[in-house]
C-alpha cells in the first residue's frame, strides 16, 4: 500500500469535519483560515483583541468566515487550531475543547514567551504544556524540525492522539 503524505492524511481528517475554529489570527492562523475557506470549509476565527478587530480579515475571507471570541471559536469548531504565542497558552478556553481535535502550532521562543523552566530543561514540550490544560481533548500537534526554526527555538514532538493517554509520536514519518 502506498504511503500517504501528511497533507493527504490531514485532508482526510478535515473532510470529515465541518467548521474549523481558530484561536489566534496572526500569520499562521490567518493563513490556515485562507486555506480552509479556499477549500470550502467554514471558519470561525478569534484573536485576543476581540472580533471587531478582525473585520478586514473576515471581509477578505468571504462568507465562509466569521469573527468570534476565543470561547466561541472553541465551542463552534469541530477542529480547533490553537495558534497563538505560547506565553498566552493559559488563556485558551479548556472546557469547549473536550473531545475535539485540537491542532497546536505553538513553538517556544524564550525572548517572546519568557523563560518556562519545564521547556528550558526539556522535561516537557509545548504540546504537553498545552495538553496539561485540556486533558479531555484529542490532540494533533504539527511542528517543524529544529534545523528549520529560527535560532533559539525548541523542537516540538509531532503527536497525534485519540486521547491524551494514547499519543503516537510521528516525527520520523512526517519528515
Amino acid at each position: 500500500m502506498p504511503c500517504r503524505s501528511t497533507s493527504q492524511r490531514l485532508r482526510s481528517i478535515f473532510a470529515l469535519m465541518t467548521t474549523i475554529g481558530l484561536i489566534g489570527a496572526g500569520q499562521i492562523g490567518s493563513q490556515i483560515a485562507r486555506l480552509a475557506v479556499a477549500r470550502g470549509y467554514p471558519v470561525v476565527i478569534s484573536n485576543s483583541r476581540g472580533p471587531e478587530t478582525l473585520a478586514t480579515l473576515v471581509a477578505e475571507l468571504g462568507p465562509n468566515a466569521r469573527a468570534a471570541t476565543a470561547m466561541d471559536a472553541a465551542k463552534v469548531g469541530e477542529i480547533v487550531v490553537v495558534t497563538l504565542p505560547l506565553k498566552n497558552y493559559r488563556e485558551v478556553p479548556v472546557e469547549p475543547l473536550a473531545g475535539k481535535i485540537v491542532i497546536d502550532t505553538n513553538n517556544y521562543y524564550p525572548q517572546r514567551d519568557g523563560h518556562i523552566p519545564e521547556l528550558d530543561d526539556e522535561s516537557t514540550t509545548t504540546s504537553e504544556l498545552l495538553q496539561g490544560r485540556r486533558r479531555s481533548s484529542r490532540r494533533s500537534t504539527i511542528s517543524t524540525p529544529r534545523n528549520s526554526l529560527p535560532t533559539g527555538s525548541r523542537r516540538v514532538r509531532r503527536t497525534v492522539a485519540r486521547s491524551s493517554s494514547r499519543a503516537t509520536t510521528l516525527t520520523p514519518r512526517l519528515r
